[in-house]
């Protein structure tokens, strides 16, 4: 089915790239109220206590986010919404709860975990749709590291995070493992495809310890 405001999306594992914050209406430290606000809605779930922030003016505004859980440096969860349909602070809370507790490719996060996993948090930008004559013409137009990349098709829908290009370099390559996630053969092409992009603004809690 198309992606709309209401799809849940589970993301690839993320690499160590980091883009440059600032997305419109975010200060530039807004990493260190958004995962604190991340990880005090794991801790509530989990029965423990961890204080965050929600009264900032920006915090209300609509926003969109993916929030990704590694531990050791492995995937431990990771889930998002591509398009802004609620406000920035409540989609980071629902987000950090599904991701560490329904991500069904993990069993539920446990306790004992809470100070083992790091988090992430990509907030994007508005959804661009690409306009392009055939494949070709749509590789030449994608940002190898710049753009995350919603593939549709009937059905059939995923997304990679412009962090997955440290693991594809190529565009090719990119695209081919986007279609295979969307349960497509990786040679799949139709002149029916729909391929949107955009760009994320990320933080990751090691660049704030300490």
């Amino acid at each position: 089915m198309p992606v709309d405001s209401g799809t849940v999306v589970y993301c690839s594992g993320s690499s160590d790239i980091v883009l440059s914050a600032g997305a419109q209406g975010l200060p530039q430290d807004a990493g260190h109220v958004l995962l604190p606000l991340a990880r005090a809605a794991i801790a509530t779930q989990l029965g423990l206590s961890h204080t965050a922030s929600e009264d900032l003016p920006w915090l209300k505004m609509s926003g969109a986010c993916f929030i990704t859980l590694t531990r050791e440096s492995r995937l431990r969860g990771c889930v998002g919404t591509l398009r802004a349909h609620r406000a920035l602070a409540e989609d980071v809370k629902a987000n950090a709860v599904a991701a560490a507790f329904r991500d069904p490719r993990f069993p539920p996060l446990a306790s004992e975990e809470f100070s083992a996993v790091a988090l992430e948090i990509s907030v994007l930008s508005a959804l661009e749709p690409l306009r392009f004559s055939d494949e070709p013409d749509a590789l030449r137009q994608l940002r190898a590291g710049v753009d995350g990349v919603v593939f549709e098709y009937g059905h059939h829908t995923g997304t990679f995070l412009p962090q997955v290009w440290e693991d594809f370099k190529e565009p090719t390559d990119f695209l081919a493992h986007l279609k295979y996630k969307a349960g497509l053969p990786p040679d799949f092409w139709d002149v029916e495809v729909r391929l949107l992009r955009y760009t994320v603004h990320k933080w990751r809690e090691e660049r704030f310890k300490g």
